[in-house]
């Protein structure tokens, strides 16, 4: 039996306490996989503190990589005891019919995503140099500015901790009384400010936060974003509501 978790939600940003799940999963005997596409190049992750089986993660978020590129960290009791997905080009045993069993071969057939792999060795490199601690605090300081800004205005319910400390800088808002499309439409075409409105790949944690099936606009302020532009979001989110209330009005 295997119990999988995301470390962070990506629809509300909370953070999950990975450690305590990992702990109780080693006392149970369960297989513990954990997915960072959150995480990963913001938090710390300690692949043997937490206890982990397996740990997932993706490129071009927090990693600030190419897309298409990713991969995951296995111990190799698990690795042991799975079959790879995909099977093909021997590699490093090209006088083999079979792939290697060994990794991280095993898991790695055909081509590899040279561009891809290339793009995110630089971006760990940067990272390295600014250093997560870094990153980590620059996002929460926005995520809180936008947190504020957001619950001050009327009707708009906002999904996760309020605290930065205890989520990502993923920010998650349902505009009661609105089309959440037309309001991330309006902050587009009006403003240049691209948010990620629907279900978010996730319609099962909408349908629990009690937001299917009309979604969020999530807004998902980064390493390179400034305070003026949380500020600028804002301004365009109470212009769209206002310019919004005239048309259904």
């Amino acid at each position: 039996k295997m119990v999988i978790v995301t470390h962070a939600s990506n629809v509300s940003g909370t953070i999950l306490p990975v450690e305590q799940i990992g702990a109780v999963c080693e006392e149970k005997g369960l297989l513990f996989v954990v997915d960072t596409a959150q995480t990963a190049g913001v938090l710390e992750i300690d692949f043997e503190r937490i206890k982990a089986d397996a740990l997932a993660f993706t490129g071009h978020k927090g990693l600030l990589g190419p897309q298409g590129i990713g991969g995951f960290l296995i111990s190799q009791d698990l690795a042991g005891n799975m079959d790879a997905l995909v099977s093909g080009g021997t590699g490093s045993l090209s006088e083999h019919e079979d792939v290697p069993p060994y990794l991280p071969d095993k898991f790695e057939a055909g081509t590899p995503n040279l561009p891809g792999i290339y793009g995110l060795n630089r971006a760990l490199r940067y990272l390295e140099e600014v250093g997560l601690d870094s990153i980590r605090e620059k996002e929460s300081q926005l995520a809180t500015g936008l947190l504020e800004g957001l619950a001050d205005m009327e009707g708009v319910r906002i999904l996760g901790p309020r605290e930065a400390q205890g989520r990502m800088a993923v920010v998650s808002a349902d505009f009661v009384g609105y089309d959440n499309a037309q309001v991330a439409y309006f902050l587009h075409k009006h403003h240049g400010i691209r948010t990620r409105c629907g279900l978010h790949c996730a319609p099962s944690a909408h349908k629990t936060l009690g937001t299917f099936p009309q979604g969020t606009v999530r807004f998902s302020p980064g390493h390179f974003n400034t305070k003026e532009d949380m500020e600028k979001t804002l301004s365009a989110v109470r212009q769209a509501l206002k310019e919004l209330d005239s048309i259904l009005r």
